[in-house]
């Protein structure tokens, strides 16, 4: 199994005491973060996109450039990059200057993204946020592959010898799709031959299994390759103790103030892939995707759900209103007391030297690797202390 860090720089106040984070620290938080994930045995840190609420990731590449100019191993993603509200030209000029940052280390992940305010915002119609997606993406790809590029849509100006600079740095990096509510993202991803990320946070279980089944059956009908049909999986949420009860008992205030936030909105537990569909959080530890509990607890959930869905990816964020410092446990603890008890049941070839789409500047250790073969050993990665002496 891998494992990612997901920031999506969340920064409301907080729902008991209405302190507000100022946003430079937070995003100075969400650097530091992905430098402790790369020391901790992370394999990716991803940054989402939002372009309304209390969320400072508008602009994501800006983000990663600093995460880039901050590592040296981990590869860097985003979740998602939102590109049916994206210029793909711009798309691509934006995510390969990321890429040739970091050497090599990018993958990201598109989707339409789920906040309706995003589409009037920025002057689009939400009615043909699906269309936006399907001809962005046909044309970002292109971009990323080809130079000289002629193209004409439906929904953008044609372009004639268009190519896009910077180049990726090692020809064009991998493509997830997100995957949440609708049919239409995995189908697209099936089509291109590409990997999803099912949400896994805010559904059952069965919602997301419906979408992952689909994917695989349109995957093979499409010709693809099996080996290539990666799944990674999302959390409801990550939190940890050393019991179960105890991890419950002190995370229940900000999973309330989680329900409570988006009834503020007018989202009910009817409203599909916006709001907790499980109104308390016993009943998202126990029938849901919260990750919450002790580490034996947790690791036990991920890979129950790995039987379900088959995931080899599994992303996980921690809660941006938690202390500073209880951050960093919860991370440091989830890397040395659940990680490794996931991988000993968990193999995978995705992003290991058999992986032969893995980005060209990935160099952490692969876990997976057999260990009477050196040949299929990763580099092993450069001590912390000798990447700042």
């Amino acid at each position: 199994m891998r494992f990612q860090l997901l920031d999506i720089v969340f920064n409301p106040p907080h729902p008991v005491t209405g302190a507000a984070v100022p946003p430079a620290d937070r995003l100075a938080r969400t650097v530091r973060h992905a430098v402790l994930a790369e020391e901790l045995g992370f394999d990716s840190f991803a940054v989402g996109e939002r372009h309304a609420g209390d969320v400072l990731s508008s602009a994501p590449t800006v983000i990663l450039g600093a995460v880039a100019a901050s590592t040296s191993r981990i590869l860097l993603s985003t979740g998602v990059t939102v590109l049916s509200l994206l210029d793909p030209v711009r798309a691509a000029e934006d995510l390969a200057t990321v890429d040739q940052l970091s050497r090599g280390r990018l993958e990201i992940v598109i989707g339409k993204g789920n906040e309706v305010l995003q589409y009037p915002l920025l002057g689009l119609d939400i009615a043909q946020q699906y269309e936006y997606l399907e001809e962005n993406y046909a044309l970002l790809r292109l971009l990323l592959s080809e130079e000289d590029v002629t193209w004409e849509g439906r929904h953008r100006h044609r372009l004639e010898h268009a190519t896009t600079l910077p180049r990726p740095y090692a020809g064009p990096f991998r493509i997830w799709h997100g995957s949440a509510t609708s049919r239409f993202a995995v189908e697209l991803a099936a089509r291109w031959g590409d990997p999803i990320v099912t949400a896994n946070a805010l559904q059952p279980r069965e919602n997301y299994q419906l979408l992952i089944d689909h994917y695989r059956e349109r995957y093979a009908e499409h010709g693809h390759d099996p080996a290539a049909a990666f799944v990674g999986s999302g959390s409801g949420g990550l939190f940890l103790a050393d019991t179960t009860e105890a991890a419950v008992a002190q995370y229940r205030p900000l999973y309330q103030g989680q329900v409570d936030a988006a009834a503020r909105r007018g989202y009910g537990a009817d409203a599909v892939g916006k709001a907790p569909s499980f109104r308390t959080l016993e009943d998202a530890v126990e029938r849901g995707p919260a990750l919450v509990g002790s580490p034996e607890r947790v690791a036990e959930k991920i890979l129950d759900y790995h039987a379900s869905y088959g995931h080899v990816l599994q992303s996980v964020s921690v809660n941006h209103l938690l202390d500073p410092a209880e951050q960093e446990d919860v991370l440091r603890r989830f890397a040395e007391e659940v990680a490794p008890l996931v991988r000993a049941e968990v193999r995978t070839d995705l992003w290991s030297a058999r992986d032969p789409r893995r980005a060209a500047g990935f160099t952490a250790v692969d876990h997976d690797a057999p260990a009477h073969d050196p040949a299929t050993q990763d580099p092993a990665p450069t001590p912390a202390a000798a990447l700042t002496a």
